[in-house]
């Protein structure tokens, strides 16, 4: 497995590393679910939720985006009562398992488990590896491209700064714009201290991190964005994707 020094990380590397990544043209209108902003540009470390009195609030995407888009409707605005859910990934490597924080951030919980209902995942590849700077294996993009998602996005949700993105954590990626989660999530196959406290945790892998390892020590496919940021040379693809509260 590869373990990585952190005190080497500077915040200017870091910075360079999560710079954004969106086909949009203007604010509010960005879809590209990178995991993107600075610390310069980071949104307020208050936590932000979509869920207010068991509701939750979901906002369509900005017409100009839905080549990269996959309607599979909305999830419904209440959601489920439960504080505790777990997710299973079935790849083409190995089974995953996350124990998901249905009580810290229960609209990302709501609509992951609306999406697997929908069969959303199913057959997707986790589309990006980064391995240096930030350590993190991203999936949830059906069209593969880092800008796809739902017709839907929300707000962010569990957004303290502790434990932060530790090793074996799960939370979802968005723009560089505040509530524009959607489907794309990134597990964290080390700690990724210098990363800015904008995205919703919402759950921890309990299972095959030996499945995520594979892929990260791997290393990039030649061709991505740079040699430490692309698709993994070690293909993932989300067989099968369920959600079960309780």
């Amino acid at each position: 497995m590869i373990r990585r020094p952190h005190g080497l990380l500077s915040a200017a590397v870091t910075v360079s590393l999560l710079a954004g990544c969106t086909t949009a043209s203007s604010p509010g209108q960005q879809f590209g679910q990178r995991i993107a902003p600075s610390a310069a540009s980071s949104s307020p470390s208050s936590p932000s939720s979509s869920a207010a009195a068991g509701a939750c609030r979901w906002s369509p995407v900005a017409a100009g985006n839905q080549p990269a888009i996959k309607d599979v409707g909305t999830p419904p605005a209440t959601v489920p009562g439960g504080t505790k859910a777990t997710m299973t990934l079935t790849t083409n490597l190995g089974v995953v398992e996350i124990a998901m924080e249905a009580k810290a951030a229960p609209c990302a919980v709501a609509s992951f488990a609306y999406l697997a209902g929908k069969k959303f995942f199913d057959g997707t590849a986790c589309h990006r590896l980064t391995t240096a700077g930030l350590f993190v294996l991203q999936c949830g993009d059906p069209s593969g491209t880092s800008t796809g998602g739902p017709a839907y996005q929300f707000a962010e949700e569990n957004l303290g700064t502790q434990p932060g993105y530790r090793r074996g954590s799960v939370a979802l990626a968005r723009t560089q714009e505040p509530g524009t989660s959607g489907s794309q999530f990134f597990i964290n196959y080390d700690d990724n201290p210098m990363l800015p406290a904008d995205y919703t945790r919402f759950g921890t892998v309990t299972k095959g991190m030996d499945v995520i390892d594979k892929v990260a020590d791997g290393g990039v496919k030649p061709g991505g964005s740079s040699p430490d940021d692309g698709a993994p040379k070690v293909g993932i693809v989300l067989q099968r994707v369920t959600v079960v509260y309780g």
